[in-house]
């Protein structure tokens, strides 16, 4: 698999696109990287203790006390005592962070978990033989109580090679440990690496990586943070001097803009309809333009196929997490079905975050969970709109220019002469109606003089009535 990673930088905030054989898979977004809490560790503070949630609130220093499920601490915890507690989880609206008394580190090839007596390999390495091979050597260079992780990255690497990466976590491990047990003027005692570093780290291999970036400073970083993570063959940084956006340039933008559609388009002309709620996200497949050549059947087949890929890409370059719904198309034949997950599961092994696929409920739907990681690819990009306040929809002109209809004559009762009305033009023509007809009535009705004005300045929904006395 060729896979491209490009940086982008300007003023504080550093974009990254992972595209994987040509096809833009995973988007990162970092405005402050001291902004952000995930992986931080923190020596925190019980502030509250709800066996009946199963819950501690925790305080780190952050505007809301995190969250802390009773059953990711050791032992039986009390109001006021210290606790190490690691951040899976950002802040979401009012929601505090979630944390975990779980602490993994990771590291070029290792992740270290202090507190887990475990070994794992990567179920991205893929062969029987590597993957016993490594398990063996992190069994082999573990101190004892002490859990390993073989990241995906580490295929293929020597023993030394994971042993260098093991005395730097544990380095690491041991400061954090003393920083603890210390006092300390600040509740942070661990904080992860930014944006460039992580991604460097985490997802570049010297076979088959390309990188680029849009400025010479971000090369120079890049080259010795590669150097730094023991890289051994001089990476090579494209440097990318055009006047014209790099993610424009490459074709990624139009992928981006895609992935915040509800609707996507299929290259055989059907589509899918994303619909995300707070619970899950539910996926809707159509065979739109498609009419197929043979039958009804391979029609929808096809379709069905297609739909699967592309829904794979989408929950990866959406960061969806959670419960994922799908409604395919009706398939009559279970061999349709069967082809169908089987694709589907195929599409997904490209994605390192754990997915779980369940298979065809009992009313035909495809149910899958995905967990959740980074905060989704829309609440990185977008906020809700002010106006419909995240709905989706908004009031129609008509509907608009009712409400200003009941408010002039509620106006209309107190002792004034006439009345102004500024709105968007769209809404004051139905408020006037066909030649004034809408106007003329009302007036009638209120038996006050009243003067509509349309100003573009306002958007649709907003509107002003005004006494003059």
């Amino acid at each position: 698999m060729k896979r491209d990673i490009i940086i982008s930088s300007l003023l504080n905030q550093v974009q990254v696109a992972v595209v994987e054989n040509g096809r833009l898979v995973e988007y990162y977004l970092e405005r402050d990287c001291k902004e952000r809490l995930e992986s931080n560790i923190y020596k925190g503070q019980v502030e509250n203790v709800l066996p009946g949630m199963g819950a501690a609130f925790v305080d780190i220093g952050t505007a809301k006390n995190a969250f802390l499920f009773l059953a990711d601490a050791a032992n039986g915890l009390k109001i006021g005592e210290s606790i190490m507690v690691q951040v899976s989880k950002e802040a979401v609206g009012t929601k505090g962070p979630r944390v975990t008394t779980k602490i993994s580190l990771p590291g070029r090839y290792l992740v270290l978990m202090p507190c887990q007596d475990h070994i794992g390999v990567s179920r991205q390495i893929t062969s029987e033989d590597e993957r016993l091979r490594l398990k063996e050597i992190a069994e082999d260079i573990r101190p004892e109580g002490i859990g390993l992780i073989v990241r995906t990255v580490a295929e293929s690497c020597t023993k030394e090679d994971l042993q260098q990466d093991l005395a730097e976590l544990l380095d690491e491990w041991s400061r954090i440990e003393k920083k603890y047990k210390g006092t300390l003027p600040s509740p942070l005692l661990y904080q992860d690496y930014d944006l460039v570093y992580r991604i460097l780290r985490d997802l570049y291999a010297v076979e088959n990586t390309k990188i680029v970036v849009d400025s010479a400073e971000l090369q120079r970083r890049v080259e010795d943070e590669l150097a730094n993570l023991g890289v051994k063959e001089k990476a090579p940084v494209e440097l990318y001097q055009g006047k014209v956006d790099l993610l424009v340039h490459l074709g990624l933008m139009k992928e981006l803009e895609r992935a915040g559609n509800n609707r996507v388009w299929l290259d055989c002309g059907g589509y899918l309809i994303f619909n995300q709620t707070e619970a899950l996200m539910s996926i809707d497949v159509n065979t739109g333009k498609y009419v197929g050549s043979k039958s009804l059947q391979d029609t929808v087949l096809k379709t069905n196929l297609q739909a699967a890929e592309e829904i794979a890409f989408q929950l990866r370059l959406r960061n969806t997490g959670g419960i994922v719904i799908i409604d395919f198309i009706d398939m009559v034949d279970p061999k349709d079905r069967k082809a169908v997950l089987e694709q589907l599961a195929t599409s997904l092994r490209a994605d390192k975050t754990r997915t779980n696929l369940l298979g065809f409920t009992r009313l035909g739907l495809v149910e899958l969970t995905r967990k959740k990681t980074e905060r989704l690819l829309s609440h990185v990009l977008e906020v809700d709109c002010p106006y419909c306040r995240g709905r989706g929809r908004v009031l129609s002109d008509e509907t608009v220019a009712f409400q200003i209809a009941k408010e002039v004559r509620s106006l209309a009762l107190e002792n004034v002469k006439a009345l102004e009305v500024y709105c968007h033009p769209a809404v004051a023509g139905f408020v006037i109606g066909p030649k004034g007809s809408n106007l003329q009535a009302l007036e009638k009705h209120t038996g006050k003089k009243t003067f509509v004005h349309g100003d573009e300045s306002l958007v649709r929904q907003d509107y002003k009535v005004l006494a003059i006395d």
